[in-house]
């Protein structure tokens, strides 16, 4: 379709841009994206800047409720053995009047899909390791390179409607929100530079994204230490004021994980004295039990999971009224939730009877890819599920997300690949301290920036790392309507 010129200065550009996971020892390779970006109408862009802040609000407000966190997810104690550690850690955590001292920081991507009709639809909030940002940063920055130094193959598939590619200074917004938070003056007196631990996992792929992002934080002054939860066990001390120390290296006040959404992050079977994942899992509440702030907390982690999902989708508005959120907020937060079901013994046989599998994905309360089930894979699971495990699993209907009108180009290892009809997930991403939005470190809108993952309409898994998704960019369609300047303004 394009020469392989434009193919090859595209990818030679991918990797310059550290837009790259690794591939082994002393190895990357670029991560797959598109070669134009993904058209969106003003006004639907600006719906989902005005929801985005409100989701977050919203996981907040359901971490602070501490009674409503165990009520929500107590089904899964006897059928989900990560989420009954998750319970068993909040309540722990909770089970003291005097509080925690330390300060929930918010750093949430909102997923949402369009659907036939151009409506926004939420598929999840991600609460703990919501990666990525810094790649939607640099892939925007790829498709402003590829239309400036490729005019001619880079409109052949780009969209005919007049608009603007979308800026998205999202490592720097973020990373203002992280400085932001280490300077609360509850953690810091200015008595030396501010320090920053990301706990990763043992073997990450995808540590350019986060170098990005600690490169952005190392230029504001904050001192920035990557450590496992396995390394953690041995290096973390209670210093002043309930202050954290980390060994070597001094006082930590932000701690960023993007690992512990997952089982083994914890398996540690050398260092556990009573049971599986005791001596890590100690090292997480240890962590919470500091005067720092965290991303994310226990509690805000079983806010966003599937069983909450479940519950605030089946909500008749009650739930959020209690919440503190007005009639005209509650009507935007619902105009998003996809209806969802609870798994019992009489699924299957509904499913049946309806004939509407096709409607309907099966999701476990798994985070990353590769937890859902479409079609008659279904049908298959449920009918092997027993009893004590169906509670962790839940149905959400479909979303049929509206494909790109034009054929483009997906680039996986070097080779350009065309599809018709791709379709995007759009992450937007938020910040708050508390229940405070970390204001000033985004657009006017409140939202960060933005992350665009896009897959072929026939792939049921679009993630980067387990599916077959690539790396995207927004292109804002019809920029003169009303909301386009504010939701673009830094």
């Amino acid at each position: 379709m394009i020469s392989q010129a434009a193919i090859n200065d595209a990818v030679a550009q991918a990797l310059q841009s550290s837009l790259c996971l690794l591939a082994g020892p002393g190895q990357c390779r670029h991560v797959p994206f598109t070669f134009t970006p993904a058209p969106i109408g003003a006004a639907t862009l600006a719906q989902m800047h005005t929801i985005a802040p409100l989701l977050g609000s919203l996981t907040q407000q359901l971490a602070d409720n501490a009674e409503l966190i165990q009520s929500v997810h107590a089904p899964l104690a006897t059928g989900d053995p990560f989420f009954a550690e998750l319970l068993s850690m909040h309540e722990e955590l909770h089970a003291s009047a005097g509080g925690l001292p330390r300060l929930p920081l918010l750093l949430q991507r909102s997923d949402f899909m369009l659907d036939a009709g151009l409506d926004p639809r939420l598929v999840e909030c991600n609460s703990i390791a919501a990666g990525m940002a810094p790649f939607g940063d640099r892939m925007q920055r790829l498709h402003a390179y590829l239309a400036e130094h490729w005019p001619g193959e880079y409109g052949q598939l780009h969209s005919v409607n007049p608009g603007r590619l979308l800026p998205n200074p999202v490592t720097a917004a973020m990373a203002k929100a992280i400085d932001r938070a280490a300077r609360d003056p509850l953690l810091w007196s200015g008595e030396d530079d501010p320090g920053f631990l990301m706990v990763v996992q043992d073997v990450e792929d995808n540590l350019f994204d986060q170098r990005l992002l600690t490169q952005e934080l190392e230029a504001l002054g904050l001192r920035t230490f990557r450590r496992t939860f396995r390394q953690l066990h041995h290096e973390l001390s209670t210093g002043p004021n309930q202050s954290l120390l980390l060994a070597g290296c001094g006082r930590i006040h932000v701690v960023y994980l993007r690992a512990g959404y997952r089982y083994r992050d914890y398996l540690a079977t050398d260092l556990d004295s009573r049971r599986c994942c005791d001596a890590l899992r100690a090292t997480r509440l240890f962590i919470e039990r500091h005067r720092v702030a965290i991303n994310a907390t226990v509690a805000q982690q079983l806010a966003t999971s599937k069983r909450m999902q479940l519950q605030l989708a089946r909500d008749d508005g009650s739930l959020l009224q209690a919440l503190g959120f007005n009639v005209s907020e509650q009507a935007l937060l619902r105009s998003v939730f996809v209806p969802m079901r609870p798994v019992d013994e009489l699924s299957a046989e509904q499913l049946r009877q309806e004939g509407s599998t096709a409607e309907w994905v099966l999701k476990n309360q798994g985070e990353g890819g590769g937890h859902c089930l479409f079609d008659a894979d279904i049908l298959a699971r449920l009918d092997r599920l027993d009893a004590k495990h169906m509670q962790a699993w839940t149905l959400m209907q479909r979303i049929h997300p509206t494909g790109r009108g034009r054929e483009t180009l997906v680039i996986r290892n070097g080779t350009a690949y065309p599809v018709l009809g791709l379709v995007s997930e759009i992450g937007l991403f938020t910040a708050h301290l508390g229940l405070q939005p970390l204001a000033g470190s985004g657009s006017a809108t409140g939202v960060l920036g933005y992350l665009v993952r896009s897959k072929p309409p026939d792939v049921l898994e679009g993630g980067i790392h387990s599916g077959f998704g690539a790396i995207d960019s927004l292109f804002v369609e019809d920029w003169a309507a009303t909301g386009a300047d504010a939701v673009a303004r830094p």
